[in-house]
Formats: C-alpha cells, sequence, structure tokens
C-alpha cells in the first residue's frame, strides 16, 4: 500500500505552523516544501489555534508527551505483572 508516514516531532509541527503563518500560501505549498502530507499541515494549524493564541506555546508538545508517559505506564504495567508472578511463584515454594 502506501509508505509508512513519517514521525514528526512537536518542534517539526510548531516549526510547519509558524512556517505557514509567516508565508502564507497554500497548506499543499508548505506540505511539499516540508515532505508532509497537506492535510498534516491543514490539522496542525488548527490544532494550533485551538489551543490558544501564544504562539510561543506548543500544543503539540503536550500529546508528544502523553504517548510517551502512556508507553511507560503500559512497561510498567507487565514489570509488575511479571514481578507480581515470580512473587506468587516464590512464596509457595517451601525451603
Amino acid at each position: 500500500m502506501g509508505h509508512a508516514s513519517p514521525k514528526c516531532t512537536a518542534e517539526f509541527k510548531q516549526g510547519a505552523v509558524q512556517l505557514y503563518r509567516e508565508r502564507g500560501g497554500t497548506y499543499a505549498d508548505i506540505g511539499r516544501e516540508l515532505g508532509v502530507d497537506p492535510g498534516s499541515v491543514s490539522d496542525w494549524v488548527k490544532r494550533a489555534d485551538a489551543a490558544g493564541s501564544d504562539p510561543s506555546a506548543n500544543p503539540f508538545q503536550v500529546a508528544e508527551e502523553n504517548r510517551r508517559l502512556k508507553r511507560e505506564n503500559e512497561r510498567l504495567r507487565r514489570e509488575n505483572e511479571v514481578l507480581l508472578k515470580a512473587s506468587a511463584f516464590f512464596a509457595g515454594r517451601q525451603p
């Protein structure tokens, strides 16, 4: 099918939004220049607009941090499950 979409960092997304706002033009122009889908640029601009008027704030950083924390939380849950099973195993052994 298609190519896997590249993972864009929060800084890249913010830069794309800033570029769109400074230059104007179309989403397609910015997308073509940056090598991303114009729909992605459109989504990023809309998300940035919805996040507030502070241009220095990075709304994409929050989403990136949430994804990282969810991955870490899942890893910790798996580790805890292994430790619980190991402690049950060793508790059942009588010396």
